[in-house]
């Protein structure tokens, strides 16, 4: 039986396709499979299951690009207004304009003729361009035919003439400039006059050096803004002595950034009960109101006043040091205005109280010191009644009025018309630099920063500051063109700090992969996945296709 039953077994196990049934020692059947080679395979996909799975997959990826991107793109796309980057620069650089700023100065010389004068204007002017090293600063000359000081003045103004060159005979050459009229006084020789046909004369060359000194502190404070300005160095002119751009290094710092409009507040603070009011408006229009209207051309002023009893000063001592003078403003209780309406304000305190400034000069100690780019404080005694009469006041405001044009940074030297003329000019050329200064830098931000987005604002504000300073630039010298840098500072400094812009400044890319990898992650994969499959099953059914063919 054992010989029959292996030949049984031997028969089972050499047909193919069979599992044979063999039993264990324990007499249980076990199975035995065949080879992975030989499984049974699964039924072949249809054509209609093989053509719905690629249209799941085709819809799938078609909602993504045609539908899913385009959203994508439109809503995270980063809006950049045009901005004429090399117009923009060329300010910057100082290539878009050579600032010059004609000075008109008329000569009146009524002892000499027609063609001596006219011959003594043309030295002077060969003169002045052999002398000038400076081209922004440009002196005009021209020929007044007035004979008095009244119809001197007159010429002036209706000449716009910022100083009157007056020639008078005398026996030695001598110059004077009067200290309330924008006239400079020179006494000649006779026989200094040159004759006609000569190109140079001793005369000529004295009245272009006597010019030149005359506007000698706004050509240096005119080099200092060019030096300092972001100008490329090639392109600035030569500065000042190192001794001048340090003083005016100071002055620059104390005075005040430009603005057509200034609020004056006059406080009275008072350490008791008394005096409890003052004649400040009287005051004001007595001894600070002319000057304010000569102003008038370069900036407006709005003006109040207040009086607070009972104050209390930051330092209590009877005789203040120059280190108590920083902390004397209480701050914290006097009721200080801040800037009303968007117009910087200027302090002016007055404290009625025993204290007094301590001095080593036996002449006497000053009771007034200047803020830098906040104001002035003025100490006055007690008066004998509870009213501050406008005659007291007058030191005070006298003291508030040289104050303020120091913090209007008005220059020093020469007389007042004459200042505010310069003062014009140098305002002028410091808001064209700023100006300048605020589109390069806005276009170097712009090309540095390709990602931050640029609002239409911005580009509206360039324009507006690259149109403004064109004709500044063409009217450099007066108000008119002082007026177009300053509305040029204004829009390109608006365009520079415009809200929208500054929160991405820093943005960078990690941000953007922390962001869209949650995303990309779970979507991503089995769209791509679901791709790869479908197109190497289109890749077999191909080889299938081309082998039975």
């Amino acid at each position: 039986m054992s010989s029959s039953s292996e030949n049984r077994h031997d028969g089972t196990a050499h047909q193919p396709g069979l599992a044979s049934s063999a039993v264990n020692s324990s007499g249980a059947p076990t199975n035995n499979t065949s080879s992975p080679s030989k499984q049974k395979l699964p039924p072949p996909e249809k054509p209609e299951e093989i053509q719905k799975r690629s249209f799941i997959v085709g819809s799938f990826w078609f909602l993504v690009l045609f539908l899913g991107l385009p959203i994508w793109w439109k809503t995270t796309t980063i809006y950049r207004a045009e901005l004429p980057l090399n117009q923009m620069m060329d300010w910057a650089d100082g290539k878009a304009c050579d600032p010059v700023f004609p000075i008109r100065i008329s000569i009146d010389a009524p002892a000499l003729q027609n063609e001596e004068i006219e011959n003594l204007v043309e030295i002077t002017k060969r003169a002045l361009d052999t002398m000038n090293d400076f081209p922004a600063h440009r002196l005009e000359l021209e020929i007044s035919r007035s004979t008095n000081a009244i119809q001197t003045n007159d010429l002036v103004r209706d000449s716009n003439s910022t100083l009157t060159l007056r020639l008078t005979p005398g026996d030695t050459a001598a110059s004077i400039l009067h200290s309330h009229a924008p006239v400079l006084e020179i006494t000649y020789s006779p026989d200094s006059i040159p004759p006609s046909g000569v190109f140079a004369s001793d005369l000529a060359l004295y009245l272009a050096t006597q010019l030149r000194e005359a506007f000698a502190e706004e050509r240096d404070v005119m080099s200092y803004l060019f030096a300092t300005s972001s100008m490329p160095s090639e392109r600035r002119p030569q500065g000042p002595p190192q001794d001048v751009a340090t003083s005016l290094s100071k002055r620059m710092t104390r005075s005040l950034k430009y603005s057509r409009t200034y609020h004056l507040t006059f406080s009275l603070f008072t350490s008791g009960s008394v005096p409890s009011s003052w004649d400040i408006d009287s005051a004001i229009d007595e001894y600070m109101k002319p000057i304010l209207d000569m102003l008038g051309p370069i900036h407006n002023f709005t003006i109040d006043t207040q009086v607070q009893l009972y104050a209390t000063p930051g330092v209590q001592s009877q005789v203040l040091s120059k280190e108590d003078l920083s902390s004397f403003i209480n701050a914290a209780e006097w009721p200080l205005s801040p800037s009303i309406g968007g117009a910087p304000t200027v302090n002016f305190i007055v404290f009625i109280g025993n204290q007094t400034i301590g001095s080593v000069s036996e002449t006497g100690a000053s009771q007034s010191w200047l803020i830098p780019q906040w104001g002035s404080a003025y100490l006055l005694p007690p008066p004998s009644t509870d009213h501050v009469p406008s005659e007291l006041l007058k030191q005070p405001v006298l003291t508030f009025t040289s104050h303020l044009l120091s913090l209007l940074g008005t220059p020093q030297s020469g007389p007042l018309p004459m200042r505010l003329s310069t003062l014009t000019r140098i305002r002028s050329v410091d808001l064209l630099l700023r100006a300048s200064s605020s589109l390069g830098s806005l276009a170097r931000l712009s090309l540095a920063l390709p990602s931050i987005s640029i609002p239409s604002s911005v580009a509206d504000g360039v324009a507006k500051s690259m149109y403004h300073l064109q004709l500044a630039c063409s009217n450099l010298g007066g108000t008119v063109g002082l007026e177009h840098a300053r509305i040029a500072e204004a829009e390109a400094e608006r365009a520079f700090f415009e809200k929208s812009m500054v929160g991405q400044l820093y943005f960078p890319d990690e941000h953007k992969v922390a962001v869209y990898l949650p995303l990309l992650g779970p979507v991503g994969v089995p769209l791509f996945i679901g791709l790869l499959n479908q197109i190497k099953a289109w890749k077999s059914a191909r080889r299938e296709k081309a082998k039975k063919a």
